[in-house]
């Protein structure tokens, strides 16, 4: 993107977060004051006498507290995954620990849930008009507080209570160390062999027993060459089981969440914790997502030990050219190699020169100009002076305006801020994720209340004499995650809590899954492409290479997913009683299962670095796979005879990203698609 001109800068009706006056005091001060306020505002709404319990009098202000809290503490709590300083991030964390067990105190006091109950049953028997939002709300305010103890005896929800307190401290901790991960190996030259050039020479130079060797961390764009190109299948057998054992601390930490959440979903009344998180989810129960999971697998295990038989021959014969003793097995650290060879040599396609036509300088701004002709929207450069307030927490991180495109600066065209933080360092969030700093909504008093967003990822860094390009798949990543910012971004909401990506889990993915199309695109694929030497678009023949390789090694790509989806869930209804080794071999044997890869008789515990269960995703991450039946019908109904039809795009905005969470999820998919969604195009798209 060019740089702000403070000159031209079309100033938005409300500034940005100060991120500069975030620093370790005054995100603690701040967290207290703003929970203090807050209780004292409880106090004051569950003193409205019994008989003046209303709508208006307690749901709509308790909602719109909920939002203003959330808009005063997310920005310090984001500084855990992003900020330099260790005293910051320690602080982040601290009031993270703080905020959230006076969220779980709020949704268990009785008070606030009697005076809710005392709401519902006069807009019941007064027949108060409420639209669809309004009583999606009262109806989750009530459901949520159910489903956190209220309910229960005094005495247990005392228990509940601290159930859920140890629960959220422990989920935490898990976060950090894997923000906080910084183990590296390190590899001679000649046991990177096969690694390309342009990779190596971004590795530090470190020396060990007078040895020059190169430093490989466990960051994503140095770890994952290695497992792709290193030639030497001991290189990949390191690399690999590092990278599992990477924060293998944890092991013992999601042993304990696990029991722990079964036991506060037993004391519910739930069988196991993964009945009491899919009652809210569009698949309702366990049983639903066993079957799905179970039809999947049936339908793709025999194209996945199809993939695998190919790769193993593969395998055989670089291994008799080479001389190197062949095991016959297919082993975790041979995937991810092979299955880049055999695209290689099946479809004449190198990664590596793909990724020229991938500059990051271009891509970013290209991909982004791709949604403003979709959407309609445009993104201005926040200024980096005091006065428009774009400085962020570090240099790499960058700040944007939104706006309606061609209205910048025009009254209500604003639509939010986004935050671009792209490049890997130590002690950053190590993947790609979009996280909703500011939700937006309605305020009575106020009026609009602004959406801020955050796209965190981990590109490669330019390297001596190249700048950074992204790999295809950085690419895909990257236009994933740039849906999830736009959804938090034109979502347009009355209450906070239904804002953007508030919505079930197990469809929040699927958006951000269609519009990864667009990257498989010829024409677009035209349009975001330019060589970082010659700004040439990339040529018809890899063009039509690229896409063809969409559909290889479809097989064990799913397998892998369903592998995450089943050891999920096996620990969230029967599993949850493991011990840490005993919940890592499971790890190693169901991955072996499902996903047709070994690592023999060892037992590392990736576990352990499984973030996304120890997170929100508990109980959710087969809704990864259950979203790609929606994502494959949205786009093949609505956007695959005309990727960039702006009235596909302004349809997309407002049946799916303007609602949010505020109506059923199957109703907005059925007002986008004219009818009930069908798994038609997403069989397809895996089996052809």
């Amino acid at each position: 993107m060019p740089a702000a001109d403070p000159s031209t800068y079309p100033r938005p009706p409300v500034p940005p977060p100060r991120w500069t006056s975030y620093d370790a005091s005054r995100i603690s001060s701040l967290v207290d004051s703003t929970l203090a306020d807050a209780n004292s505002f409880l106090d004051s709404l569950v003193a409205v006498p019994k008989e003046q319990r209303t709508f208006e009098s307690i749901v709509r202000p308790l909602a719109i507290k909920m939002g203003e809290v959330d808009r005063e503490i997310e920005p310090g709590l984001f500084m855990q995954y992003v900020h330099p300083s260790k005293e910051i991030r320690d602080a982040s964390v601290e009031a993270d620990k703080k905020a959230q067990e006076w969220s779980l105190e709020m949704l268990t006091r009785l008070d606030i849930y009697e005076a809710l109950l005392d709401a519902q049953a006069h807009t019941e028997k007064e027949g108060v008009k409420l639209n669809d939002e309004e009583k999606r709300l009262l109806e989750r305010l009530v459901l949520e507080r159910k489903r956190n103890g209220l309910g229960l005896s005094a005495e247990k929800r005392k228990e509940y209570l601290e159930l859920k307190k140890k629960i959220m401290g422990l989920e935490i901790e898990f976060q950090r160390a894997c923000n906080e991960e910084n183990g590296f190996l390190l590899f001679t030259k000649e046991e990177l062999e096969g690694v390309p050039a342009d990779v190596l020479s971004g590795y530090d130079e470190v020396e060990e027993g007078g040895v020059k060797k190169l430093k490989v961390t466990h960051k994503t764009p140095d770890i994952t060459p290695i497992f792709k190109y290193a030639a030497n299948a001991e290189t990949r057998k390191r690399a690999n089981l590092s990278y599992e054992a990477k924060t293998l601390a944890n092991a013992s930490v999601l042993s304990d969440i696990v029991k722990l959440r079964h036991e506060a979903a037993q004391l519910l009344g739930y069988k196991n914790h993964a009945e009491w998180v899919l009652e809210v989810k569009m698949a309702k129960k366990p049983s639903e997502v066993h079957a799905f999971l179970e039809d999947l697998e049936s339908k793709l295990r025999p194209l996945g030990l199809k993939e695998r038989e190919t790769l193993l021959a593969l395998k055989k014969e670089e291994c008799e050219q080479r001389g190197w003793p062949f095991d016959g097995k297919f082993n975790l650290w041979d995937y991810r190699y092979y299955d880049r060879l055999h695209v290689e040599k099946t479809l004449d396609l190198d990664d590596n020169l793909v990724k020229e036509y991938f500059p990051v300088s271009h891509i970013v701004p290209a991909i982004l100009d791709v949604y403003k002709e979709l959407l309609g929207v445009e993104l201005i450069p926040v200024p980096k002076t005091g006065e428009a307030g774009g400085e962020t927490w570090h240099a790499d991180a960058d700040m944007y305006a939104v706006w309606e495109a061609g209205q910048a600066g025009k009254d209500g065209a604003f639509l939010g801020y986004m935050h671009l933080d792209l490049f890997p360092r130590a002690n950053k969030y190590g993947h790609a994720a979009v996280f909703p700093l500011l939700p937006a909504y309605t305020s009575p008093e106020h009026g609009r209340q602004y959406p801020v967003v955050a796209m965190v990822a981990n590109l490669s860094k330019p390297t001596p004499g190249r700048p950074a390009t992204m790999k295809h798949g950085d690419v895909v990543t990257f236009f994933h995650e740039a849906g999830h910012a736009y959804h938090g971004l034109l979502s347009k909401t009355k209450f906070a809590r239904f804002h953007g990506t508030a919505v079930a889990r197990d469809f929040v993915e699927a958006p951000s899954q269609m519009l990864e199309n667009w990257c498989w695109e010829p024409h677009v694929l035209r349009m975001i492409s330019s060589h970082y030497e010659t700004g040439k678009s990339l040529p018809q023949d890899l063009i039509e290479k690229l896409i063809k390789s969409r559909t290889v090694g479809q097989g064990l790509f799913n397998l892998r997913q369903l592998f995450f989806g089943k050891y999920d869930m096996a620990l969230h209804t029967d599993k949850y009683n493991l011990s840490p080794d005993e919940m890592s071999k499971l790890w190693c044997d169901l991955r072996e299962e499902t996903s047709l890869v070994t690592i023999g008789d060892e037992v590392v515990g990736g576990q352990s670095g499984f973030a996304h269960i120890a997170g929100g995703y508990s109980a959710g991450y087969y809704g990864y796979l259950w979203s790609q039946v929606f994502s494959a019908d949205m786009y093949e109904t609505v956007f695959s005879k005309d990727p960039m039809s702006k009235e596909g795009g302004q349809r997309y905005r407002k049946e799916i990203l303007q609602p949010g969470g505020s109506r059923d999820e199957m109703d907005s998919l059925v007002k986008f698609l004219g009818r009930k969604p069908t798994n038609d195009a997403f069989l397809k798209s895996l089996l052809g």
